[in-house]
């Protein structure tokens, strides 16, 4: 469900999921921040293949964030497929959210 590599000095984490839901939410919730109490600073999340995300999945994201920004680090996502990020939009959480457009801006952007 979620791959991570490092790319320099940025851990990259995939969802390999088209939705994040009640269901898995918590999963990736503990996970993602666990690696930043495990002392990762820099990390973006790619949300390619997400089609879907439901309020506990906003939750997870926004849960990810706040640990990020606990650890003093600091979480982009990038990828953001159009359903979902017109419902980010709707929910004014692309104004709390650190958003590029592709893998590669987003890296370069450290």
């Amino acid at each position: 469900m979620i791959k991570s590599e490092r790319s320099g000095n940025v851990e990259v984490v995939t969802l390999e999921i088209d939705t994040i839901n009640a269901l898995v939410a918590d999963e990736i919730r503990k996970e993602v921040s666990g690696m930043f109490e495990n002392g990762t600073s820099r990390m973006v999340i790619n949300l390619k293949g997400v089609k879907y995300i439901d309020s506990s999945g906003f939750g997870c994201l926004l849960a990810i964030t706040r640990s990020a920004k606990n650890n003093f680090g600091t979480v982009i996502f990038c990828n953001i497929e159009p359903e979902v990020q017109k419902v980010l939009e709707m929910l004014h959480l692309h104004t709390v959210f650190n958003i590029c457009s592709s893998l590669e801006e987003s890296i370069n952007s450290f």
